[in-house]
């Protein structure tokens, strides 16, 4: 078995990989939102900050385990897996004293830890799943003061690109290949609370931090979560990780006695059925509060100022936020009755492929939806595209094999270069539209048929 030692849960994953105890990992694509959205910590309302979320498409503003259920798509690889996971939004504060949001790399990579210990109190009955309706919160983003308490050691950040070990605080140097978050999720259970008023009194952490001994207070023992989120950041302690359950149980129950494997490979694991990359990077969620999170930004979303410390950071007592939860906000621009065009959906346009609409093509600095479909319609073409921004593509045919599948939405959300206010795809993905036949009656697809 291992070591009782913090230095386990620091060394990230060269040295996992080199552990007698199983594991697996968990990739998670591009985050399915960004938004200030946090159903257990600020339920039914707009969130303190931003976060970056992970995993299902069911992610909305109050949610249960029924609610994770009816999700089409994820962005996380196991296809029993309708979980969430998210994690604050990282920002660099320039020296203008503008705010610009840091690059989040590939969403997340989760391990599912296989850790136990005989001497836990519950010891016979081994690692059990999460049930129905668990959820859980780890660190504090208020933190400004490492104080040396298990919650605190669980959270470290490792400077990639260079020598050193991990540290509790976000490094002070360059990180040339970006700076990696690493959470350890408590994995002792009190055996009755799905949920508890702080989100984190029925959990609690085993003797060594990711292995050893549950105390008899939390006497169940969970696989163990392990979270890395990596940020594409040259620049650099307060931070958290939120988890909503969202497993079909019995296959994670399966996965817990059989995914054996020294590798870690999800691949080896015959419990799961996998998500092909190109569906896990389309799922999204449609965002419903309007308001600026990306780009160059004059203050932090939410009333957060910068705050050094080491006193917790505090929400500013006079700050007007009047931002609210609205309708989906759908990201396509609405042509149909000005133009007779409607949106027809975020296609695939792989690179290196033919074009999805490969016919005509031009590239604007000044590039927006009506641009595009004036040239496109100027030349006969019944769809016109918009892509990364400034691109433009006309055809009279789209492939089906093109088009979202599975339950998927894709990402078409780029601002066009003409006019931030409307949207020209995204990378390798082309917002389609086409011209009605009848434009009195011209309607894009609405939210429940809409093929994003």
């Amino acid at each position: 078995m291992l070591q009782n030692t913090y230095t386990t849960a620091l060394i990230g994953l060269a040295a996992l990989a080199g552990q007698a105890d199983a594991f697996w990992r968990l990739p998670c694509s591009s985050p399915v939102v960004v938004e200030r959205n946090d159903p257990i910590l600020d339920p039914n309302s707009v969130s303190k900050h931003v976060h970056t979320v992970m995993g299902s498409n069911a992610f909305n503003f109050t949610m249960d385990y029924a609610d994770t259920q009816t999700a089409t798509c994820s962005t996380c690889k196991a296809v029993q897996d309708l979980s969430n996971y998210w994690v604050p939004n990282l920002y660099y504060h320039a020296e203008n004293g503008s705010f610009v949001p840091v690059r989040q790399v590939g969403g997340a990579l989760i391990y599912y830890l296989q850790r136990w210990d005989p001497r836990d109190p519950n010891a016979a009955e081994g690692l059990i799943p999460f049930p129905e309706d668990f959820r859980m919160v780890a660190g504090t983003p208020n933190n400004r003061n490492f104080t040396d308490t298990p919650e605190q050691r669980a959270v470290s950040f490792v400077c990639l690109g260079t020598e050193g070990p991990a540290t509790y605080n976000l490094p002070s140097k360059n990180c040339p290949g970006g700076l990696r978050a690493q959470i350890i999720m408590p994995s002792c259970w009190d055996g009755k609370n799905v949920d508890s008023p702080d989100h984190k009194s029925h959990v609690a952490y085993p003797s060594g931090l990711d292995n050893g001994i549950c105390p008899n207070s939390h006497p169940k023992h969970f696989i163990t979560l392990f979270y890395e989120v990596t940020w594409m950041t040259q620049q650099g302690t307060g931070t958290m990780l939120t988890f909503l359950n969202g497993w079909d149980i019995p296959t994670l129950q399966k996965a817990i006695k059989e995914c054996t494997a020294a590798s870690g490979n999800i691949e080896e694991c015959g419990a799961f059925q996998l998500r092909k990359d190109d569906d896990m990077n389309a799922c999204k969620v449609l965002p419903r509060i309007n308001e600026a999170v990306s780009g160059v930004l004059p203050a932090l979303p939410g009333c957060n100022s910068v705050q050094a410390g080491p006193e917790p950071a505090v929400v500013q007592p006079d700050c007007r936020d009047l931002a609210q939860i609205g309708e989906p906000i759908l990201p396509f621009t609405n042509v149909a009755e000005k133009l007779g065009w409607k949106y027809v959906a975020c296609a695939k346009d792989p690179q290196g492929q033919t074009r999805t609409l490969h016919e005509s093509s031009l590239d604007r600095s000044d590039m927006t939806v009506e641009k595009c479909i004036s040239t496109c319609s100027g030349k006969g073409f019944k769809y016109a595209g918009v892509e990364y921004r400034s691109q433009c593509f006309c055809g009279n045919d789209i492939s089906q094999d093109r088009l979202p599948t599975n339950g998927t939405q894709g990402d078409c959300s780029l601002p066009c270069a003409g006019d931030s206010s409307e949207f020209c795809g995204g990378a390798a993905r082309i917002s389609i539209y086409t011209k009605c036949s009848d434009t009195s009656n011209c309607v894009n697809y609405d939210d429940d048929s809409i093929m994003l």
